[in-house]
This record gives C-alpha cells, sequence and structure tokens, in this order.
C-alpha cells in the first residue's frame, strides 16, 4: 500500500507527485474542508468560546475520496500550506481522518523542488496546536465581528452590508485620507531658480535659492519673488563651497509578500490580487519546457528577509561568471526582518537561479513571466555589489542670497546593472559640469517660480498595503483579499490612476463605525490583536482569555449602540447626474446596490427607473459597427458588449482598441495571458499579430 500525501492545492499535488514518485499517493483538499457554519455564528461565546465546526457541504465528494484513500494508506502525510491557514486544514485533516496529532505526519515545503519536497518529507513533525489556536483565533475574532456587527448596519445603514476586523480598518485609512484631502487649504509658495553654466562647459545646470541673509527663503507670493528678482538683477554668481564626495547605494532586499505586491503595483500595474495569483502559481509549479513540472519561487506568503546560505552561494556562483567578480560584494548580504516578522520562511526568491526569466520565459503565462522577472532580479540585485557614485553640492552666492546645486555621476554601476527598486516620488538628479570653488558662473536664466501646496495623495494599492503594513494591520496572507473585500463591498472605489476612494457607502459606515465601535476601527487597537494573535502563535497567549477579553468589550459596545440608534436610521447619499430619467423627466442619481453602482430616478419611489451605468470604449463592434461598451458581469468581471445589445448580442472579454485592422477596416482587440495576440474581430477577416515581450 502507498502512503498519502494530502497537499491543499491540485496543482501543487501534481508537481509534488512527481518528486516522490511510487510509493505516494498525492491528493488535494482544495483549500479548506471544514469551517464554521455559514447559516449561524457557530461560536459559544458562553462555552469558552468553542467553535461549532462541520464538514463543508461543497467539499462532500472531496472528503469521501479522502477517507477512501486514507484508510488504504500505510502513513498519511498531512502537507498543507506552510502557514497558519495550512496547519490549521492539517489539523482538521488529523480529526477527519482520525490521524493521532502527536503523530509526526505534519510535513511542509518551503518550495517545491526536489531538494525542497525531499526535505519536507524527511523532517516530519507533529500538528503545533499554538499555530492551530492562533488561527482559530483570528477565524472566531472576525466571525463575531462579521455575524455580531453585521446585522446592526443592515438596521441602521442598508440591507447586505458586511463588517470585518481587518477589512473596516482598511477602510478608515481610506475615508480617513479623504477628509484630510477635503480639509485641505492650498497655500501659495514661490521658488527662485536659477539656471547656471559654467566657463569649462556651455551645459547649464540648475541652483534653488536657499537661504537670504543667512536664514532660510520663504517666500510667500508674486511681490516678494519680484523684489528677490530684482536686487539679484546683475549679481555677480560665485562657487563659494564644494563638497566632492562618494557615495554607496545599497541593493533592495528580496521581496516580502507586502513588498511584492507593491512593486508589482508600481512596476507592473498588478492589483493584489492578480499578483498574488501569479505568484501562487509560480510557487506551485509549472511544467518548464526541457524540465517538468516545478516551483519557480518559494512561499509566497513571508515577511522575512531570511535567505539560505545554499541560495547566497548559488547566486554568487552566477554574478560571477555572467558579470564578472567585481559585481560580488565582500561578503554575502544578510538582511535583517522587522522586529514583528513571524520569520517562518524565507524572503520571496527563485528556487534555482539557473532558471532564468529568458530560460523559462517560453513556459510561463504573460502574468507568471513579468512576475518571475521582477522576483528574480530583484534577488539576484539583492546579492551584488553596491552602486558607487560621485557626487557634488555647491552653494553659490549671489549678494545676500545663497543657492544650492547637487548632482552625480556614477563611477561604478554595481546591482543597478540588473535592478533598481522604484520609487512612488523618484526625482531624477543628473551630474554637475566640472565647477571650481571661488568659480564665477554665467547666469542664463533666473525665474521666479509659483507653487501651490497639495493635499495628501490617495491610497493605491500599493501605498495601501504598505501602510496596512507599517501599521501592523493584517499578515502577508491577508493584504490582498482585503482590499478585494472592501472593492467588492462598494465601500471603495478604483479612481483614476489605481486610486482608491471612498463611496458614500464606505463613508457613512465607516463614520458609524467610529462613533459607535471605534475598537473596531482603531488603527492601535487593530494592531495590538494581531501581536497578541502572534503571542498565541508562539505559545505566549491564552486563545480563550484573548477572546474573552475581546468579547466582553465588543458586546457592551453593541448593547450600547443599540439603545442609542433606537429608532434611527442612516441615509447613504446618492450622487447627482445630469442624466435625465426617461419615464417621469427627473435628473436620475447614483445608487449603490449589491452589484454596485447604477442609476436610479431621483423621484422614488414614485418613480422606479433604473438603468446601467456603462462606459464607452474607443472601439466599435465588428457586427454591426455600434460603440463597444464596457460592462461587468454579476460577480465584477469586466466584459465588452455592443450598445445595441437587443438586436447585436456580440460581446467579449477582450479589450476592444482604437487601432483599426489594416486589412478591412474593422476595430482590433487585444486578447492577454500566455497566447495574447491583438486580432480582428470580423467574420472572415483572420487578421492577427502577436504581442511584444512588454505584452502590448
Amino acid at each position: 500500500m502507498a502512503n498519502l500525501v494530502i497537499l491543499e492545492s491540485p496543482s501543487k499535488a501534481k508537481t509534488v507527485k512527481k518528486y516522490l514518485g511510487a510509493g505516494y499517493d498525492v491528493m488535494a483538499s482544495t483549500g479548506h474542508i471544514i469551517d464554521l457554519p455559514k447559516s449561524k455564528l457557530g461560536v459559544d461565546v458562553d462555552n469558552n468560546f468553542a467553535p461549532q465546526y462541520v464538514n463543508m457541504k461543497d467539499k462532500a465528494d472531496i472528503i469521501k475520496e479522502l477517507k477512501k484513500r486514507a484508510k488504504a494508506a500505510d502513513v498519511v502525510y498531512l502537507a498543507t500550506d506552510p502557514d497558519r491557514e495550512g496547519e490549521a486544514i492539517a489539523w482538521h485533516l488529523s480529526h477527519l481522518l482520525n490521524i493521532d496529532e502527536k503523530s509526526k505526519v505534519r510535513v511542509t515545503f518551503n518550495e517545491i523542488t526536489k531538494t525542497g519536497v525531499q526535505y519536507g518529507m524527511s523532517h516530519p513533525r507533529t500538528i503545533d496546536p499554538d499555530i492551530v489556536n492562533a488561527q482559530q483565533t483570528r477565524r472566531i475574532l472576525d466571525r463575531i465581528v462579521g455575524y455580531k456587527l453585521s446585522p446592526f448596519l443592515w438596521k441602521k445603514v442598508r440591507r447586505g452590508l458586511s463588517a470585518g476586523r481587518v477589512q473596516s480598518v482598511a477602510v478608515r485609512l481610506i475615508v480617513d485620507r479623504e477628509e484630510e484631502i477635503r480639509a485641505f487649504k492650498t497655500t501659495e509658495y514661490w521658488s527662485i531658480d536659477a539656471k547656471l553654466s559654467a566657463a569649462s562647459s556651455k551645459k547649464t545646470f540648475a541652483a534653488k535659492l536657499a537661504e537670504i541673509d543667512g536664514e532660510k527663503a520663504k517666500i510667500d507670493n508674486k511681490e516678494q519673488a519680484d523684489a528677490i528678482l530684482a536686487n539679484l538683477d546683475g549679481a555677480e554668481f560665485v562657487v563659494t563651497n564644494l563638497k566632492k564626495s562618494q557615495r554607496k547605494k545599497q541593493p533592495a532586499p528580496p521581496f516580502t509578500t507586502s513588498t511584492l505586491q507593491q512593486e508589482a503595483s508600481r512596476r507592473l500595474s498588478f492589483q493584489a490580487r492578480r499578483t498574488m495569483k501569479a505568484a501562487q502559481e509560480l510557487y506551485e509549479g509549472v511544467d518548464v519546457e526541457g524540465t517538468g513540472a516545478v516551483g519557480l519561487i518559494t512561499y509566497m506568503r513571508t515577511d522575512s528577509l531570511r535567505i539560505s546560505d545554499e541560495a547566497k552561494t548559488a547566486a554568487a556562483e552566477l554574478i560571477k561568471n555572467v558579470y564578472g567578480e567585481k559585481y560580488l560584494p565582500e561578503k554575502p548580504r544578510t538582511f535583517k526582518s522587522k522586529s514583528n516578522a513571524q520569520d517562518a520562511h524565507e524572503a520571496i526568491r527563485p528556487t534555482n537561479v539557473e532558471f532564468t526569466p529568458e530560460k523559462v520565459k517560453k513556459s510561463l503565462t504573460s502574468d507568471q513571466f513579468k512576475l518571475y522577472k521582477l522576483i528574480w532580479e530583484r534577488f539576484m540585485a539583492s546579492q551584488m555589489a553596491n552602486e558607487i557614485m560621485d557626487t557634488v553640492s555647491a552653494e553659490i552666492t549671489a549678494k545676500n542670497c545663497l543657492f544650492k546645486a547637487s548632482g552625480y555621476s556614477v563611477k561604478f554601476d554595481g546591482f543597478t546593472k540588473l535592478y533598481e527598486e522604484s520609487k512612488d516620488d523618484e526625482e531624477q538628479s543628473g551630474a554637475l559640469p566640472v565647477i571650481e570653488k571661488s568659480e564665477k558662473l554665467k547666469c542664463v536664466e533666473l525665474a521666479g517660480n509659483q507653487h501651490f501646496t497639495q493635499p495628501p495623495a490617495r491610497y493605491n494599492e500599493a501605498s495601501l498595503i504598505k501602510a496596512l503594513e507599517e501599521n501592523g494591520i493584517g499578515r502577508p496572507s491577508t493584504y490582498a483579499p482585503t482590499i478585494s473585500t472592501i472593492l467588492d463591498r462598494h465601500y471603495v472605489e478604483r479612481e483614476a490612476g489605481n486610486q482608491l476612494k471612498p463611496t458614500s457607502l464606505g463613508e457613512v459606515t465607516t463614520g458609524l463605525l467610529k462613533d459607535k465601535f471605534n475598537n473596531i476601527v482603531d488603527v492601535k487597537f487593530t494592531a495590538k490583536m494581531e501581536t497578541e494573535l502572534d503571542d498565541i502563535e508562539k505559545g505566549g497567549k491564552d486563545w480563550v482569555k484573548t477572546l474573552d477579553k475581546f468579547y466582553k468589550g465588543f458586546a457592551k459596545s453593541l448593547e450600547q449602540a443599540e439603545q442609542d440608534m433606537e429608532g434611527k436610521h442612516l441615509k447613504v447619499p446618492d450622487e447627482p447626474t445630469d442624466v435625465i430619467c426617461e419615464q417621469c423627466g427627473k435628473p436620475m442619481v447614483i445608487k449603490i446596490g449589491p452589484y454596485g453602482k447604477f442609476l436610479g430616478c431621483s423621484g422614488f419611489p414614485e418613480c422606479k427607473f433604473t438603468k446601467r451605468i456603462v462606459t464607452e470604449t474607443k472601439g466599435l463592434c465588428p457586427k454591426c459597427g455600434a460603440k463597444m461598451l464596457l460592462k461587468k458581469s454579476k460577480k465584477g468581471k469586466p466584459f465588452y458588449g455592443c450598445e445595441n445589445y437587443k438586436d447585436c448580442n456580440f460581446m467579449t472579454w477582450d479589450v476592444p482598441l482604437e487601432e483599426k485592422c489594416p486589412e478591412c477596416g474593422s476595430s482590433l482587440f487585444k486578447k492577454s495571458g500566455k497566447l495574447g495576440k491583438i486580432y480582428c474581430a470580423k467574420d472572415g477577416c483572420g487578421y492577427e499579430r502577436p504581442l511584444d515581450k512588454e505584452g502590448k
């Protein structure tokens, strides 16, 4: 009889099966198989918060098959994901299959490679009850908040609303930022900027007024700027101080879950959910041409910066062979993880650096390739030598005014030969021409420039994830689902440039929670709960006492809120539009329903006319020539359909383009993915061309 190995994912099971070979049966649970019931709270708050777990109905066939195979196996190994959720799934499986919790059958794979799988199988352990309790506490906390607070929101705001412990704090951050933007008062200020040149070069460089009479320059209006310009008319610009130095720039550390999501958002315009989907596929294993199924990256849910010695050695060897020994640092780099990092896994890195992005490109989808290239380059760069820059800072005096200029030139490119981290607010600076102390400079241009202070920017996915991480809200596995949830439930919407803006529903709900349940949406309180969950995982805190302390305060707040809000109902304001109702002629307003925004008559309830909000695209229907509209399915997935949907049934998931077909003149469409292409959808045409390397 064979040993049975149970994992979570079918694709991972396929890869692991390849490495285990004969004598092993491998099966996937496809995630959780036991959970709290959907129809009720499922937690006995009066009996030490005992959870009332049930077998998941949609997993009945899988449960039946698991029992059948486990009965026939010599040993059942529980190889679910190496995190809290995976530990809990293993614990549930042990109960389902009557496996002794004290037996050493729990195995974990940090990477799905032959080495990683063999190491995991040769180091089985018992199920860790502390990790299970940490996951169980989080699940019960979220269930209590969701099942106790959501009905309150139904009664006081709108039916169908939900509250979540982490999601509500994320919405609060976005709402608070929007309030900051509204309250922001723009202030005028001016700068005095000079374009100067040296005798040795015709090239100009910029210098900015920094001080007047030894005090920091503060220019509030045009009159002050003009007075300074008049004073400097014909002034001699002299280099009074010159500082030359050398600066070393270190590479960014390899990715954690948070930094991967941030960088993929900035560089690739990937939403967090899209990033994690591709990362999951790369971890679980892909069929690489000439090799077979192999996991290309280590476990992608991590907050650790730790790197194994073997991985460092392999990276150093490749860097030496490809770029030369001068691109190696004096000693292998070690990066320090944050103090609250769980450090259960390594940082995200390629499992085998010899699998360069170009070598595996043909075997990957477009998203997989882009993300793998990002991970591979970031890791390799983290093990390379510093960039070395020659910097120059100059102080230039003109009468009683001091101007400052700075610049740099790259002496040695180091890790930047391969990769450089992108920034949200990156400033460019070039090299200064050769100038000497006491040298007189020519003033090519001197101007006053008006500026206005700007409000803080709205969050985008990258900056929100950064804020959640910095504030200790959630953990690596929660960032992507949290953002998806607040968007799907219409508390937040995307604006131009991927900005996250609260909806009127999000603002009203957050206002109510801040007023009546401040702890639930308090950043510090939620961060403290995350720390307590970490303490439970480490065995330093009792999970029942933690829940009891939380529940007593929460139940008291809920009771008080019910009394304060007796007979009250909050209205979510509608957004006015210039669209006229086709039935009664009154203006229509934008409302938010279970499936998102729609247009409704302002004369409701007398007039109940509604219509969908649609967005026109630049393409035209290949069947009838009418406009193509961007729509959304019931699950929120975007698709494109002809505006004459009653007479023309053309629809597609592919993006209509403004570009016309060179053969028939019809609009072209873009199909993304591994088989991405630009093509003509008109019957009988057949024109198509592949996407370029960047997926364009």
